[in-house]
């Protein structure tokens, strides 16, 4: 996509460091420090509502951190960059980080959202979260960054689902082969 003037430039670059600001909610301490990467087939900015599009086969990198999906919306309600929130949509939206502690991350959900604000993460559709040898599986996952709380929810007639340890993973695995 070509921008005419220095402000469209400007605009898709608040955008994208907007989406950026995202990327702590996974990462490593010195993922933040690295550049954010983002490639889409398709990118567009609407200056009026203050809304960052990228669409098509969308890959965010940064540092360690690794996100796969369809579309990404970030939205700056007023353009106050305190009220951001960053939308990805997939079939499913795919994430992968390493952690302080060195244990990698890996996720998915049709549906992520992060608040800037409240720094809430939350997965929903088919959610799913793991770390090494444990997993948890629900309907929606939230999580908050700065308290490092997580909570797993399912719909009616639902339940989450919890594996944990070397054993139980390597069981959910063949019987998924099978």
């Amino acid at each position: 996509m070509k921008f005419k003037t220095k402000k469209q430039r400007r605009n898709l670059l608040i955008g994208s460091l907007i989406l950026a600001a995202s990327a702590p909610a996974w990462a490593l301490k010195s993922d933040s420090n690295q550049p954010v990467s983002i490639d889409s087939l398709k990118q567009s900015l609407d200056m009026q509502s203050n809304v960052s599009t990228f669409t098509d086969n969308v890959v965010i990198k940064q540092g360690t951190i690794d996100i796969k999906a369809d579309k990404v919306v970030v939205t700056r309600p007023g353009g106050d960059q305190s009220k951001t929130y960053i939308e990805a949509f997939g079939n499913p939206v795919t994430f992968y980080q390493m952690q302080d502690s060195g244990k990698p991350v890996k996720g998915h959900a049709q549906k992520v959202r992060y608040d800037v604000a409240s720094q809430l993460v939350t997965l929903t559709g088919n959610a799913y979260l793991e770390q090494l040898d444990s997993n948890v599986k629900g309907d929606r996952i939230t999580y908050l960054v700065q308290q490092q709380q997580m909570q797993a929810f399912s719909d009616k007639g639902k339940r989450v689902t919890t594996v944990s340890g070397t054993v139980a993973v390597a069981r959910q695995k063949r019987a998924k082969e099978e």
